[in-house]
């Protein structure tokens, strides 16, 4: 499981999804989070915990916490499945266990072929990033990083961090936001409003991006005249931040087009992929302060 993400190649638009079960219904996880399944094992009940936390368990000598998915979806009246599993993830730069009714298979599909929830079903707090019709079956792709967000909110993006930053305008330079989730879209406003970049586009995908980037070269213009520098998520509907990113290196008139992957994927394992689609720095969420200082040093 660990090295099944790491082999695909960088910039292809693919991912691999673990589907898993809960109360009949089926997820998915990027693969890439997913450090490994295991049984279930004891759990040690942690008093005043949040909700949808049943509680701690120690792991080759690592504590991590464990989370219910049917609490944290609602789901209520329903017996455990036999089959139950953990799905051991790291992201965000954190460890977290989630306990699931069952892991059945994983699929490597194509990032065009997951749609955009509608905001008519999902509504406003919605954890679902994706919809991918897998058969006569749909696989709903679940906003992980939300759902820690909710359980510890100080593992977000934090606008605190750039306040200390100081005061400064930066409001000239114009940049690029690729991020699908609308509250992450949120909390980079404000964070980048806070530390003097109000200039900022914003895109729900990477394909809507690199589409309005390439608008712009075809009109004759230099791109560096309109944008200064692109800041994009990795997990993004029709097309991904690695994607993204090898387009604008590969296309003549945007390669010079600075851009920082701003991930919670960003790992010590995995920041090759992005080294090999061209990007000027990868940051991890949800270190805004760190990505603040980076786009200061590419911009200025």
């Amino acid at each position: 499981m660990e090295h099944k993400g790491i082999l695909l190649e960088s910039g292809t638009n693919e991912l691999e999804i673990v589907e898993f079960e809960v109360a009949n219904n089926k997820f998915g996880i990027n693969v890439i989070k997913v450090k490994e399944i295991i049984q279930p094992i004891p759990v040690t009940f942690i008093p005043h915990a949040h909700p949808h936390v049943e509680g701690i368990i120690q792991l080759r000598g690592e504590v991590l916490p464990v989370v219910d998915m049917l609490r944290v979806l609602g789901i209520q009246g329903v017996e455990r499945n036999p089959q139950q599993k953990y799905i051991v993830a790291e992201f965000n730069k954190q460890r977290v266990v989630f306990h699931v009714d069952n892991v059945t298979q994983i699929h490597r599909i194509s990032w065009d072929q997951i749609e955009k929830p509608s905001d008519m079903y999902q509504g406003g707090t919605s954890q679902v990033i994706g919809v991918i019709k897998q058969n006569e079956q749909m696989i709903l792709l679940l906003d992980f990083e939300r759902i820690m967000v909710d359980i510890n909110p100080e593992s977000g993006i934090s606008v605190e961090s750039v306040k200390k930053l100081g005061k400064r305008d930066r409001s000239e330079k114009r940049i690029l936001i690729a991020e699908d989730s609308p509250l992450l879209r949120k909390l980079l406003f404000d964070t980048m409003n806070e530390a003097g970049y109000s200039n900022l586009e914003f895109f729900e995908n990477g394909r809507d991006a690199y589409e309005y980037l390439e608008g712009i070269v075809k009109g004759g213009s230099d791109i560096s005249e309109h944008i200064q520098l692109v800041v994009t998520d990795i997990e993004m509907p029709q097309m991904d931040g690695h994607h993204l990113t090898r387009k604008i290196k590969e296309h003549p008139d945007l390669q010079k087009l600075p851009v920082i992957i701003f991930s919670s994927l960003i790992t010590d394992d995995l920041r090759h992929k992005g080294d090999q689609v061209g990007a000027e720095d990868q940051i991890s969420k949800p270190e805004i302060a760190e990505l603040i200082l980076r786009i200061d040093q590419l911009i200025l």
